[in-house]
């Protein structure tokens, strides 16, 4: 038990840098900056590849941040699904933990970069905004009432530690229930049918816990799964970020549909790899 409560804070915390600079930025573009800006940094398409690359930051602090400028309409959907898409969590400290070749560690960057890129891309073409929302701007400033106009720090600690108690508090109970699921029993969902490898592994990637990048990759390492399957599994797998996603935006259907897209994503990409 004093393990997982330790794990659980020091995940939990590692993401206080990132979410207290995010809302520094939005609670500054939100008063600083005008409409007109803001739309020009949503409609950027560097975004969705700056995005790419900061995505593939060891944690899921980027992934987390990328929310709440999302749903301050600061970033595009496809910038949001291709920080997901990219986000690395655990993967990267895993593989020098067990001293991956620089080759190996940067192939796997690659490919996460390049389908959060194509997809981003492809998903701000294809999904456009439409007329009812398309100026829509949550302010979390107005949801919440923090008074900001007083003091833009002490309102993004307060927005920072209410999104922090909210990801410990899910994050021990996911830490806990995965206690009682042996290892073992997750390798036998690859043993029975490797031909829905990336369709298992983008589930468990689903996980919003560190433990579901560490499970996939350490498979990969060990020979357990083949490398489309891990690419799906690393895909779907934003640790918390998902956490984040469902507190902080209120459209639930919104919600899911960015949740299946990252999955339907996930599953292609890791058949189609294991097929070439």
């Amino acid at each position: 038990m004093l393990d997982i409560i330790k794990d659980t804070l020091i995940d939990s915390i590692k993401l206080f840098p990132f979410l207290f600079i995010t809302f520094i930025i939005i609670e500054y573009i939100e008063h600083k900056v005008g409409n007109k800006s803001n739309e020009k940094l949503k409609n950027s398409k560097f975004g969705v590849i700056i995005g790419s690359f900061l995505g593939t930051f060891p944690q899921c602090g980027f992934g987390a941040s990328a929310v709440n400028l999302y749903i301050t309409r600061i970033i595009s959907l496809g910038t949001l699904i291709a920080i997901f898409l990219s986000t690395s969590d655990e993967m990267l400290p895993v593989l020098i933990a067990n001293h991956a070749s620089f080759s190996l560690i940067v192939k796997i960057l690659l490919v996460k970069i390049i389908i959060g890129i194509i997809c981003g891309l492809l998903i701000d073409s294809i999904i456009k905004p439409t007329k009812a929302n398309k100026h829509e701007h949550y302010e979390i400033c107005e949801h919440e009432h923090c008074n900001c106009e007083h003091s833009i720090i002490k309102s993004s600690l307060k927005h920072t530690f209410s999104i922090l108690i909210f990801i410990i508090i899910i994050t021990f109970i996911l830490n806990y229930a995965m206690t009682f699921i042996s290892e073992k029993t997750l390798k036998s969902l690859f043993y029975s049918n490797s031909v829905l490898g990336p369709i298992f592994s983008s589930l468990i990637g689903l996980i919003p816990n560190c433990s579901a990048s560490v499970l996939i990759t350490q498979l990969y390492i060990d020979n357990i799964i083949s490398f489309g399957t891990t690419i799906s599994g690393l895909l779907s797998g934003s640790g918390v970020a998902l956490l984040v996603l469902f507190k902080q935006n209120k459209n639930i259907k919104e919600n899911i549909m960015i949740l299946l897209i990252i999955y339907i994503i996930a599953v292609i990409s890791g058949i189609i790899l294991n097929i070439i």
